[in-house]
């Protein structure tokens, strides 16, 4: 395939950019475990999803559980300082050297995302930073991505949304964007493929290969 023309790029934030998947499977192992509930790498890996209510049913957290959980999670990955995955830097670099608008579409609270770009001398870098909080739909609903786009000015130029779980790639596809899928240590791959991402990446560094500033 061509390198894709784009004039913007928007980023799902964990494990795309952040280097977050240790540190969340971490974090969760402690607050399920907090409740009882135990699970392997592998169970993880199958039933991660940003939609942690799903996951924790999958688990079998019962539902009268699941808000504690939640907080239990957020004092668990507070005690966590995640960098950004390999090579993410590079491909930031590269975006804003050849002038295409970049952002970010994440289920993440902005507290905590804002906390993580601010350590990571972040702040400032992305046209568009969008959270759980600023949207009533959530991933795989395009509406964030739409709010991303329209706070970027993008409109209807070309643009591309990149994220390593399916509902990310759903979500792209949803807002009729170009989709790239990264793999990840902590993804089910087979989930991720059988959504069928425009481009699949063994890792983030590879980006810049099929794309091509508009």
């Amino acid at each position: 395939m061509d390198p894709q023309p784009v004039t913007s790029v928007f980023f799902d934030w964990d494990g795309t950019l952040c280097d977050s998947g240790p540190a969340s499977l971490r974090a969760f192992r402690k607050s399920l475990g907090d409740f009882g509930v135990t699970f392997t790498d592998d169970q993880y890996k199958k039933v991660y999803t940003p939609r942690w209510y799903r996951m924790y049913e999958a688990l079998g957290l019962p539902n009268s559980c699941w808000r504690a959980a939640d907080e239990r999670w957020l004092v668990h990955y507070q005690q966590e300082e995640p960098g950004l995955v390999p090579g993410a830097s590079q491909v930031l670099d590269w975006l804003r050297a050849h002038s295409v608008e970049i952002g970010v579409v994440t289920n993440g609270t902005r507290r905590r995302v804002e906390r993580e770009l601010n350590r990571l001398g972040l702040a400032g870098a992305f046209r568009a930073v969008v959270c759980c909080e600023d949207v009533v739909e959530r991933k795989p609903h395009p509406e964030g991505l739409h709010k991303a786009l329209h706070l970027a000015g993008c409109g209807e130029k070309p643009s591309c949304y990149v994220g390593d779980t399916a509902e990310d790639v759903r979500m792209g596809k949803n807002a009729g964007v170009f989709t790239v899928g990264v793999l990840t240590e902590y993804v089910d791959r087979a989930g991720l493929e059988a959504c069928a991402p425009d481009v699949l990446l063994e890792t983030i560094a590879d980006l810049p290969a099929h794309l091509t500033p508009a």
